[in-house]
């Protein structure tokens, strides 16, 4: 890429200068012609002016001498009769059609080729008389040197300029491509897995955008990874409370042969309907991180903690109590809600030990759940860090979504080990 963009800039330089050098040199040609039949004319009139008493008296003139830059250019000046003898100065012996056409008075100056030179001839004229004509020259090869001359000099102008073009090009193309390669590489970076990539700022205001796009690209890749390896380890610690509650029920089962198969399978059905509703609460919390709100049905989410709840701790001997103390009512998300009791029942059951006990109650504007058990106290130990005994993630889970429906989730009471869910009541 980098030597494209400097070949197409010094093409283009290229280009560019011959478009504008071929006028140029055609305007040199003719500036020196010009000048040429100038300097001749000049000479010419000159010399004119200076011999003409001499002619018109019939005596013999005296050529002046050439100017200095004349005279080094080659030039020369001669005087002739009206029949073509050379009277004085320098040229060919005899005049030539140019000197003719000036002697028959057809106009005031001749200028022509002659030979090798370039020759100007005026009339001197006394009346209506010719008395002479005076030729001035110089060599063709003098004008085409100065021609030459001037073309060399633009075309070395020429040279230099493309290769100024093409210093300027390889800097350019430096600033211009080394910040792409290092998109590149952040590019390919991003694509190895590592967005912590980011990519340097330029100072070019396009480039600067495309970095800032890559790097708000990775930014986001890296929190939706984030956000999809959460929502991993927090459906597998969801779903394994129904999983539990449903393989007990099974057991429990199996070890007593005479009991109403269609009991257990009813129960079984029933797991596997909250296993379903968990799977779609998970799939709903993890699209959105925030479930549509509505008003809580609480007697309806009790009573399947209930069932839940039964499933998990009848086969361990143990027993659920849930106890409602006037609850108000509470505009809420109520997946968010039933996955938090999830995780505090399954924390209870796996932790706890003896009555499971649920209290709903008012707590001024405000919906408490209460989930305690009679298990150990638990100092002043930090249940939601991830060391915590084992507590682990999903009390951390439950924490933020309670958080994210507007309430709070804490320990209200370490002895015996109570956790509190706090939920903004509906206006």
């Amino acid at each position: 890429m980098r030597r494209r963009i400097t070949s197409l800039t010094v093409l283009a330089a290229l280009v560019a200068t011959v478009l504008f050098a071929l006028p140029l040199g055609i305007a040199v040609w003719q500036y020196y012609h010009d000048d040429t039949k100038g300097d001749l004319e000049r000479a010419a009139d000159a010399t004119a002016l200076t011999v003409a008493p001499d002619l018109n008296s019939g005596r013999t003139p005296t050529v002046p001498a050439l100017d200095e830059e004349d005279d080094e250019a080659g030039g020369e000046v001669g005087v002739y009769a009206p029949d073509g003898r050379l009277l004085a100065g320098r040229g060919p012996a005899v005049a030539g059609p140019v000197e003719r056409r000036a002697a028959a008075a057809t106009t005031d100056v001749v200028i022509d080729r002659e030979g090798d030179e370039i020759a100007l001839a005026v009339p001197v004229v006394s009346g209506s008389r010719v008395t002479g004509v005076v030729r001035a020259a110089m060599p063709l090869s003098q004008l085409r040197l100065r021609i030459v001359l001037t073309w060399v000099g633009m075309a070395g102008l020429a040279v230099a300029t493309t290769g100024v073009s093409w210093l300027m090009a390889r800097r350019s193309t430096r600033r211009l491509v080394r910040p792409m390669e290092e998109l590149a590489a952040a590019a390919e970076r991003l694509g190895d897995g590592d967005f912590t990539a980011r990519s340097p700022r330029a100072g070019i205001a396009e480039i600067d955008q495309v970095g800032v796009a890559l790097d708000t690209t990775a930014a986001r890749i890296g929190e939706t990874l984030e956000r999809e390896r959460a929502f991993s380890a927090e459906a597998s610690h969801q779903l394994r409370t129904p999983l539990t509650g449903l393989r007990l029920q099974l057991e429990a089962a199996l070890q007593t042969p005479g009991a109403d198969p269609y009991e257990a399978i009813r129960a079984g059905i029933a797991s596997a309907d909250r296993l379903e509703r968990t799977i779609e609460d998970l799939l709903a919390l993890g699209r959105e991180r925030r479930a549509p709100r509505a008003e809580l049905d609480l007697d309806a989410l009790l009573d399947e903690l209930r069932q839940s709840g039964e499933a998990l701790l009848e086969p361990r001997g143990r027993a659920l109590r849930i106890v409602r103390q006037d609850p108000p009512t509470a505009r809420v998300a109520a997946a968010a809600v039933r996955q938090v009791l999830g995780v505090l029942l399954d924390n209870a059951v796996t932790h706890g030990r003896g009555t499971v006990t649920v209290t709903a109650r008012d707590a001024g504007d405000t919906l408490a759940i209460d989930v305690a058990d009679e298990g150990p106290d638990l100092g002043e130990a930090d249940p939601f860090a991830a060391a915590a005994g084992g507590h682990g993630i999903g009390l951390r889970l439950a924490r933020s979504l309670a958080e994210a429906e507007g309430g709070r989730l804490r320990l209200s009471k370490p002895d015996p080990p109570t956790f509190t869910v706090l939920l903004p009541a509906a206006e």
